[in-house]
């Protein structure tokens, strides 16, 4: 199918089948969105917090502590920046 037959099919939705296909676009860019903040999470936390060798199935008594500190950060900060932009909203800021 090319993207002028796409464009018809598209055209031919109701409005209801239209929102609906918006409304799970939205979902799974929303879904992506958490996946990259996972994926970086992810990366950050290890290359901080896991320095030696990898000699078990699960962190040493020193990354483990790290590790739930720097995803607290990253959560905080993350919180921070979504309250500091639902307040610009509200000023007409953002």
């Amino acid at each position: 199918m090319d993207q002028r037959q796409a464009q018809v099919d598209i055209d031919r939705l109701s409005d209801r089948d239209k929102r609906d296909l918006q409304q799970s676009i939205n979902n799974e860019m929303q879904k992506a969105k958490i996946q990259e903040s996972v994926h970086e999470l992810t990366d950050i936390c290890w290359t901080k917090c896991v320095t030696g060798a990898i000699s078990s199935s699960g962190l040493d008594r020193k990354e483990e502590p790290c590790v739930r500190n720097c995803v607290e950060r990253f959560l905080d900060a993350n919180e921070a920046v979504l309250k500091h932009l639902s307040v610009m909203r509200g000023q007409g800021g953002v």
